[in-house]
Order: structure tokens, then C-alpha cells, then sequence
């Protein structure tokens, strides 16, 4: 198969994804072809509502479609009034995957409150659970600088507990071997430290005892690694053109910055996955449903991005 399909979830059904999805394939063209598993009629549905117009092809035996053009969209139809149509969708993704008919997936935001239950911590959590892997990273990229927390959705009060030397190494290894696999460059990644100013007032300051072992430790490795950084100073300008990576302790700790210098231009990727794991880098937002108001720019560079694998 010259180029493999994008299999896509979008998500929640009042999600402003379809809005995104339809300026993205109005604004550019693809030559994947895409398979989304959704309801077919909420899908029609949004076609009409944004005015796009092409041939939709219901998939009935993904295991013997023999194969796929990009001058239509595939339907996987998953019906919408169903009690568990989330985790339907994810399933039937997950089918088509193991299959290994693709290696590209992109998923819509999701309410995680609604949908994990509190059973984990993220969707890169749930995908990783379900495919048996447990080394991952939350990567939010950007060809200009990208960002991946130690941490992903944890309550700030835990961070402390989960972070140790062994999580920090694994981190920085999978996003190593990511741009070293994927992008052919040997990057030069910053860690930030703990602490303000990685200082503590404590008898035990955890960037000394924690951080600072684990970064000589990937060193060992030929890892282009340094730090700790205060993590106030690191997304100055003059800082951020000398990394390509900032591997911060917690979630909010590197993406508020990172979200506010780049807004939309970024797109968020798990690594350690046997395919690629795709998704724009914001929420289902459904405040904005219907208003014609979203910006897809972060839709664009996750096909953009899936269209050259």
C-alpha cells in the first residue's frame, strides 16, 4: 500500500474537531487517505453543516478492504446513541491497528473527566494500556521547539511522589530515539529542575539528589542532555534557539509557556507506541461548537505530519 490510510477518532460528539477537520481538508490537500471512525450520520450531518462536500464510503470488513483513495473519506459507522460510543470508536480503531492495515492515528479532544473515569491519568495512558506498553511520553511538538513533561495529567501535589531518576532517564531516552528515528537529528534536549530556581529550602533538594544523577546518567548514553534549569528562565528567546526539546517535571510546568508562544502550532505525540499517535493540542471546546470560529492550524500539522510516515 503506496500510502497508508490516517485512521481518525474524532472524538466527542459536541466537539468542535469536524469544524477543524473540514476547514483543514478545505485549506489543503492530503494524499493519505482517511478512515474515520465515527457515526456516520452526525458525520453527514457536520459535511452539510460546514459545506464540504465528498464521497463518503461506508467500511463494513476493514479485513478485506483490499484498498484505499484518497478522492473519498471512509466511514467506519459507529452508532452515536450507544452507551459506550467513545470507547466503541477506540476499540474499532484499535482492531484496525493491530491489523496493522495503518501505522497513523489521529484522535479528537476528549473530555477526559467523562471518558477515563478517573481510571487514567490521559488518553496517551489509555492508548499505552491498551497495546501493553509501559514506557511512553507525551511529546507536544513543534519543529521549532517541542516540550514533554515527566508527569502528564497528575494532581501537582503527587508530582513529587512519581518523579524519580529511573522515569526521568526513560523520557528523555524515548524522545532521543524519536528525533534520532523520525526526524534524522541528534537533538539537544534542556531539563528543567523541580524547584523554583532549582533551589530548596529542605534538607533534601530533589534536583540534586534526583535530576542532576539522572541527566548524567543519560549522558552516559551519548545523549545530548543538560540542566537543571530554572524553569522561569529556560523559554527566554535566547534559550530556547539553543534546545529542541525542554523536558520539564509537570504538565503545567512547560505547556503553559510553551502553549503561549506557540498557541496553536503544535501537536502532541506518544512515543513508544508501535504506531504513530497523533492529536491537535487542545480540547473538544464546546462552548464553540457550531461557531464556525476554531482554528485548525494544529489539525493541519497532525495530518501534515502523519501524510509524510
Amino acid at each position: 500500500m503506496k500510502d497508508k490510510p490516517i485512521i481518525i477518532v474524532p472524538g466527542e460528539i459536541h466537539t468542535i474537531f469536524y469544524e477543524i477537520l473540514f476547514k483543514s481538508l478545505k485549506r489543503k490537500k492530503f494524499k493519505s487517505p482517511l478512515i474515520i471512525v465515527t457515526s456516520k450520520k452526525i458525520f453527514i450531518k457536520k459535511m452539510k453543516k460546514f459545506s464540504y462536500k465528498k464521497k463518503i464510503e461506508s467500511i463494513s470488513d476493514i479485513k478485506n478492504q483490499k484498498s484505499f483513495r484518497n478522492d473519498r473519506i471512509y466511514i467506519i459507522n459507529i452508532d452515536h446513541k450507544i452507551n459506550d460510543y467513545l470507547s466503541r470508536c477506540f476499540k474499532e480503531t484499535f482492531k484496525v491497528l493491530k491489523l496493522k492495515i495503518t501505522n497513523k492515528f489521529i484522535n479528537g479532544p476528549i473530555n477526559k473527566s467523562k471518558f477515563l473515569n478517573k481510571k487514567f491519568l490521559g488518553i496517551t495512558e489509555y492508548i499505552s494500556k491498551n497495546f501493553k506498553i509501559k514506557k511512553n511520553a507525551m511529546l507536544i511538538f513543534n519543529r521549532e521547539l517541542s516540550i514533554c513533561p515527566v508527569t502528564t495529567h497528575l494532581p501537582l501535589k503527587l508530582v513529587p511522589k512519581k518523579i524519580n531518576q529511573k522515569l526521568i532517564v526513560e523520557k528523555i531516552l524515548l524522545v532521543n530515539n524519536f528525533y534520532k528515528s523520525q526526524l534524522g537529528i541528534k537533538p539537544n534536549i534542556a531539563i528543567t529542575g523541580i524547584n523554583p530556581h532549582c533551589e530548596s529550602v529542605l534538607k533534601i533538594n530533589e534536583d540534586v539528589k534526583i535530576v542532576t544523577p539522572a541527566i548524567k546518567h543519560a549522558k552516559k548514553k551519548n545523549v545530548k542532555v543538560s540542566g537543571p534549569y530554572s524553569a522561569d528562565t529556560i523559554f527566554q528567546k535566547k534559550n530556547r534557539k539553543k534546545f529542541d526539546v525542554i523536558i520539564g517535571m509537570y504538565h503545567d510546568q512547560v505547556l503553559t509557556a510553551f502553549k503561549t508562544i506557540y498557541e496553536f502550532d503544535a501537536i502532541n505525540i506518544t512515543l513508544g507506541l508501535p504506531f504513530f499517535r497523533v492529536s491537535p493540542d487542545h480540547g473538544p471546546n464546546e462552548k464553540m461548537v457550531n461557531m464556525n470560529l476554531s482554528n485548525p492550524l494544529s489539525l493541519i500539522r497532525a495530518l501534515e505530519f502523519l501524510d509524510n510516515k
